[in-house]
């Protein structure tokens, strides 16, 4: 392939260009905050978990203590209408009289029983409200923390997007002295050897593959005519001439 020498220039211009893309690219997808915004997530997430738990747990608390202290209520105040029978003198039949003494004794029994379950139940839910609490503070901490880490993180994708843009300003403009068959051949090779399609030829060495050519390969490339596109004779990397190529 033939191109004049100076279009082949570019392309050390064009390959450091893209040298930085790839350098941005791997900068923006390895920024320390993707990790620590990761690890975030997987905490919030189980923590979000044990919230739900705790609310259910505590709303399940809530509804049987309700239940415990209607039922209290309702004995208490069957008791308090039995005592109101007693002292009112209205019951004088001795045998009612007995009976009604005999439900009071049960029903006092029965408040006590209820009341040691309520105590119970209540206990327990303020030992589930504690923890509950505890972790909607812990969650709250840890949502506040990733905030910051993905504002942290946006920030640094919108200055590295900057840069990237200027980048790709900047390759547009030095393609434009590449011809198209040149840019292809950069192109396919770039693919095939790691982002890396062009390199410089000084002191007899390719700095694509950073081996040095040896003198039989090194005269046939120093005989090439000038606008003879060159490959290095190790990596296949299309190879610039320099001042400083020792040929």
């Amino acid at each position: 392939m033939k191109a004049d020498p100076t279009a082949q220039a570019a392309l050390l211009e064009l390959q450091a260009q893209d040298s930085m893309l790839a350098q941005l690219q791997h900068r923006k997808l390895n920024l320390a905050e993707h990790a620590a915004i990761t690890e975030l997530e997987v905490q919030v997430k189980e923590l979000d978990g044990q919230r739900v738990e705790l609310d259910t747990e505590v709303s399940d608390l809530t509804r049987e203590q309700k239940k415990a202290d209607a039922e209290v209520e309702l004995v208490r105040n069957r008791r308090t209408r039995d005592e109101e029978r007693l002292n009112s003198g209205a019951i004088t039949n001795p045998k009612d009289l007995e009976s009604l003494q005999h439900e009071l004794v049960a029903l006092e029994r029965r408040i006590g029983t209820l009341e040691d379950a309520e105590l119970e139940v209540m206990e327990k839910l303020e030992d589930a409200q504690r923890r509950l609490g505890a972790v909607e503070a812990d969650l709250h901490s840890l949502k506040a923390d990733l905030r910051e880490k993905v504002t942290t993180r946006d920030a640094a994708v919108t200055v590295i997007d900057e840069q990237v843009k200027d980048a790709q300003a900047e390759r547009a403009s030095s393609t434009e002295w590449i011809p198209d068959d040149l840019l292809a051949v950069y192109d396919k090779v770039r693919a095939q050897y790691g982002g890396l399609g062009a390199a410089a030829l000084r002191a007899r060495r390719c700095e694509g593959c950073r081996l040095e050519i040896n003198g039989a390969d090194l005269r046939e490339l120093g005989s090439a005519p000038d606008d003879e596109v060159l490959r290095c004779p190790e990596c296949s990397r299309i190879l610039v001439r320099t001042p400083e190529s020792g040929l």
